[in-house]
């Protein structure tokens, strides 16, 4: 492997938050990695933490979007779940809100990135699932729209 790419992929380590970076090209392959290694045993755990964490806070504010009738827009990535496009700045969409198809509805923040989350079809908001700026799961159900 060229050793430009090598330097590339070690600035582009150091200017994220990921910890390690692994890149294989044919039979050749380099992994890079910054501070400590942790195991996949104590990254699981983490994660785990995290998905318990999300189920509870579901559980305390009562929502449960298994059963929800009507269209659904989905978190494409994991990420953080914000309703507003900067902290001082109204909500995207509330509650009885009439949306078009292509509309922003909310923000799914991911690696430092805010990716604009739109609707795949026009209606109401019927249901918000998601409490502003807590962690979401891939496919998790965002906001109900009848």
């Amino acid at each position: 492997m060229d050793i430009r790419k090598i330097k590339k992929l070690i600035e582009m380590l150091q200017a994220s938050d990921l910890r390690e970076i692994e890149v294989k090209e044919g039979e050749e392959s380099v992994r890079i990695a910054r501070g400590g290694m942790s195991s996949p045993k104590e990254e699981y755990v983490i994660s785990n933490q995290a998905t318990q964490a999300v189920k509870s806070t579901t559980e305390e504010i009562g929502i449960d979007d298994s059963n929800a009738s009507g269209n659904h827009i989905k978190s494409p990535i994991v990420g953080t779940f914000y309703r507003k496009p900067a902290p001082d700045k109204p909500p995207y969409v509330e509650v009885g809100d009439h949306i078009e198809k292509g509309q922003v509805v909310c923000i799914v923040e991911a690696m430092k990135m805010m990716n604009e989350i739109k609707s795949d079809f026009s209606g109401t908001i019927k249901s918000i699932n998601v409490e502003d700026g807590t962690p979401v799961e891939f496919d998790q159900n965002l906001i109900t729209v009848s």
